[in-house]
């Protein structure tokens, strides 16, 4: 019997010897960078908690513990906090403008040829780690992507590297800055290549990783290894798995709703006195409804660890089902950066603990945390649409859901499948500015297979 010319999952030697000695040294400086400024960015972020809302966790710099250090300061307080927020946001997205013109991630991979500023892209991941800390809800990864994505953009310009390297090295800084906070290396990775650049293809892969790893690797000098959410073990169950088959189709329906609000709020034209005054208002605003519903403020981290040991009752998953999303849509109509990976999990737990605890009346037996775990996938999943990402990155992030898998995959691909019908975008494609958009990823891909 004759033998195949080539195993088909082996690519040609061209395009990884293409890369070069030169190319893999900027991965590397890509993953210590990125791993180093997700440090400094999560050391800010704490100093701005502590100076804020009196938060102090001494043995970690993650953000546990910041819903009780809300709870525990004055209504006054969190209304004068959050209107500081506003100050900032306004202000200094003012002076970032006027001083750099930048932007964020998925809009200079997709619209400005993978390039940005490196010192201006600085003062913007400053700036975001800084509103997220005063209580804003947007999701704190977007600040060491920014720091990422732009180290490898400078890089990039020294060593002129074409077009499509630079796209790959852009997102793979990105990706490793998320991997670096989040403690996350193939969830980083998998994000870099199949949420930024749609495409997974080997020769992508390896420098995706390479940059994740070092990134992780060097962030543990000082973030803790742990998982990010801690949950019991949780074992399936057919109550599951049926569960899963039926709201998988509306968590998908669910994301479309949610990415239309992002794209609206995002579409949102200020004037250039409402862009110092709208985020005073909308955050003061947010403030005086923290007073009741401390849960809208930050990036939804507490709130997502709640659903996922089902410490939240159904009045108040109900509530902030409808007000999380609210108050992150309304902080970024206000231009603020910031991101959503954090507030669309947070999303996503809170509809699958609701729908879970009706499903627990009627067919009781398996616990209400496991189906705001499957939830949170399949929203996450269709949101970025990126299914293979969401479930890599709710497994790292958990470090103990392996057992709710197949519950966790049948949601996820009925999720995206009825995002994809109805035309949805992913939550980062939708923020785009309206007009022409190059095939960037297209282009890499074919020329990742040449």
């Amino acid at each position: 019997m004759a033998q195949p010319s080539a195993q088909p999952n082996v690519p040609g030697r061209g395009i990884v010897a293409s890369y070069g000695p030169r190319f893999w040294m900027l991965v590397a400086l890509v993953g210590l960078g990125s791993g180093l400024g997700g440090v400094l960015l999560m050391e800010l972020l704490r100093g701005v908690q502590h100076l804020a809302w009196s938060y102090h966790a001494p043995s970690t710099i993650e953000t546990e513990g910041f819903l009780e250090a809300v709870e525990h300061t004055s209504a006054l307080r969190r209304i004068l906090v959050l209107a500081l927020g506003g100050v900032v946001a306004g202000g200094g997205a003012v002076m970032i403008a006027r001083w750099s013109r930048t932007s964020d991630v998925s809009e200079a991979i997709w619209l400005r040829g993978a390039r940005l500023p490196l010192a201006g892209s600085l003062a913007r991941a400053a700036h975001s780690i800084v509103i997220v800390g005063l209580g804003a809800s947007l999701g704190r990864e977007a600040a060491p992507q920014q720091a990422g994505a732009a180290l490898a953009s400078t890089l990039s310009d020294w060593a002129r590297l074409p077009e499509w390297q630079r796209r790959l090295l852009v997102a793979c800084g990105a990706g490793a800055g998320m991997a670096a906070v989040y403690n996350v290396p193939l969830g980083g990775a998998l994000f870099a290549l199949e949420v930024l650049l749609g495409t997974l293809t080997l020769p992508l892969v390896l420098p995706a990783l390479a940059t994740a790893v070092i990134a992780t690797a060097v962030a543990w000098i000082a973030l803790p290894t742990h998982p990010t959410y801690s949950i019991p073990s949780y074992g399936v169950s057919t109550s599951q798995v049926v569960w899963a088959a039926i709201v998988g189709p509306l968590a998908g329906l669910a994301s479309v709703a949610y990415i239309r609000l992002i794209a609206r709020a995002h579409s949102a034209r200020l004037s250039s006195r409402m862009r110092v005054i709208a985020p005073i208002l909308i955050f003061t605003a947010l403030g005086a409804v923290a007073v009741a519903y401390p849960q809208l403020l930050g990036n939804g981290k507490n709130v997502v660890q709640l659903a996922f040991v089902a410490h939240l009752s159904v009045a108040l998953l109900a509530v902030l089902l409808v007000l999380k999303p609210l108050a992150t849509a309304a902080c970024l109509a206000t231009g603020a950066p910031g991101g959503l990976f954090t507030p669309t999990l947070a999303y996503g737990a809170l509809l699958g603990g609701l729908l879970g605890q009706g499903w627990s009346e009627l067919w009781p037996g398996a616990p209400v945390g496991s189906y705001a775990i499957i939830g949170s996938a399949a929203v996450l999943a269709a949101s970025m649409q990126g299914p293979l990402a969401a479930v890599v990155l709710l497994l790292e992030l958990t470090g103990g859901a392996e057992g709710l898998l197949v519950p966790v995959l049948l949601a996820v691909v009925e999720a995206t499948v009825c995002a994809r019908l109805l035309g949805a975008p992913s939550i980062y494609s939708a923020r785009l500015a309206p007009g022409p958009r190059d095939n960037g990823g297209e282009d890499l891909g074919r020329a990742a297979l040449s």
